[in-house]
């Protein structure tokens, strides 16, 4: 009985930080940024970055979280392959317009 409760809470908080993620960021919004200022790198793997919908590239970052990969995303870093500047080089973007777009390539690459 244990073994089934502590299965059903599990599912449930995964339930629950799905629906987190999907309240937090808005994907389809961010389709639109990610056709602007991400699918440069992120359709061609310029600078290393995962191209969209590479389940086998984004698989590691995604083990990272939505929310470390927006932090990446919005300040920038340099990985041991590539480098992402911040924002994507795009100053101009909100950081909720680049956690949108992080939504939108997540969706699109799991």
């Amino acid at each position: 009985m244990s073994r089934f409760v502590s299965t059903a809470l599990i599912g449930a908080a995964m339930l629950v930080s799905g629906n987190a993620f999907a309240a937090k960021y808005d994907a389809a919004a961010g389709k639109a940024t990610y056709d602007a200022s991400c699918a440069t790198c992120h359709k061609t793997g310029m600078m290393s970055a995962p191209k969209l919908g590479d389940k086998a590239a984004w698989a590691p970052r995604l083990g990272q979280g939505v929310d470390a990969m927006v932090a990446k995303s919005v300040k920038g870093f340099k990985g041991s392959k590539g480098m992402m500047p911040a924002k994507g080089g795009n100053a101009a973007l909100t950081d909720a317009q680049v956690g949108n777009a992080v939504a939108y390539m997540v969706g699109q690459s799991k």
